[in-house]
């Protein structure tokens, strides 16, 4: 469960502001701490004279008041302070991951550049609110997630890799690269062997081949290379070279419905079972092109007993058989 906030055990002052030291192993001393307008804040401290790199790197953010102000004895402090309460939970967010990246940095300078580059990143999150993804949204956009890394994997660029991920863009597959277009679903260790098809749309393309890839996840948090939400996401931001490939994954992670709140460092998933299936004629589903006329909409689920003999192997899917 995500711990309490990091803000209700300090007092409103009187004046100026009430802090506690942030308890991450970071290059600079780091704060939580309340204005006299019991305002929500995070601070930086800094040695030395930072004014010249904080305004050529300056960032603005919607909801969130960003400034360099003087401190004592040649000190500043970058003071971040939260202006909308409803917000709240991705200020946290944001402050905590903050001070993890802030353990990297190794003096004043580094650190604030750190920040301000944190802080640019996070602003694509803060414009698009995000509402809390349920149970069964977090374990589709984990299978997602799990995709697009085994793609990125496959020796293509960056910026192809994210680019091919259309499920965030409300696409009938969730991915289509090259003239292949493959549909990802999760299933959970307790679940029955079938899944939910949720359109006539899903399991027909224009595309020269169609897949079905089918991932197992367990909740298990002790196993080996178990990861929550915001770790496999993490995974895929440090293998994304380019920086607008970066970009362009948080605005699709953002379309989503997503933000790295503290909510999903849990659970922890390993991917126990994964099964591929290429779909052709005798596969049974449900189309568009096929639906009796009067017919708008349709979901069903499909036996995965029923659809054993497509299975295919993941070269099949990749191109390279």
């Amino acid at each position: 469960m995500p711990e309490c906030s990091p803000w209700d055990d300090i007092a409103v002052p009187g004046t100026d502001f009430n802090v506690r030291q942030v308890a991450a192993g970071t290059a600079v001393p780091c704060f939580w701490g309340r204005d006299a307008g019991g305002a929500c804040l995070f601070i930086v401290e800094l040695h030395g004279d930072h004014a010249l790199q904080y305004r050529k790197n300056t960032v603005t953010v919607n909801g969130i008041d960003v400034d360099l102000r003087a401190g004592d004895q040649g000190r500043q402090r970058l003071v971040l302070a939260l202006e909308r309460q409803v917000d709240r939970d991705l200020f946290e967010g944001l402050c905590r991951t903050l001070a993890s990246s802030l353990e990297h940095a190794s003096d004043s300078a580094s650190s604030l550049a750190v920040s301000l580059a944190h802080i640019r990143r996070w602003k694509t999150f803060l414009s698009g609110r995000s509402q809390h993804l349920s149970a069964e949204e977090v374990r589709g956009l984990f299978a997602e997630i799990a995709f697009l890394l085994e793609l990125i994997g496959q020796q293509i660029s960056s910026n192809v890799a994210v680019e091919a991920w259309l499920g965030p863009e409300r696409s009938h597959q969730d991915f289509i690269f090259g003239n292949a277009a493959v549909e990802i679903k999760s299933l959970s260790g307790a679940e029955r062997s079938s899944v939910r098809i949720s359109s006539e749309d899903q399991l027909e393309s224009l595309n020269d081949a169609l897949f079905l890839r089918i991932y197992r996840l367990s909740s298990l948090a002790d196993a080996p290379g178990a990861r929550s939400l915001n770790e496999i996401v993490a995974a895929v931001q440090a293998r994304l070279g380019e920086a607008d490939a970066v970009e362009a994954f948080d605005r699709k992670l953002v379309a989503h419905g997503y933000a790295p709140l503290p909510d999903y460092d849990e659970p922890h998933f390993v991917v126990s079972d994964v099964r591929s299936y290429r779909i052709g004629d005798g596969f049974p589903r449900l189309m568009r092109s096929q639906l009796p006329t009067g017919i708008a909409s349709v979901a069903y689920d499909i036996r995965l007993e029923t659809i054993a003999p497509y299975e295919c192997n993941d070269a099949v899917i990749f191109g390279e058989d």
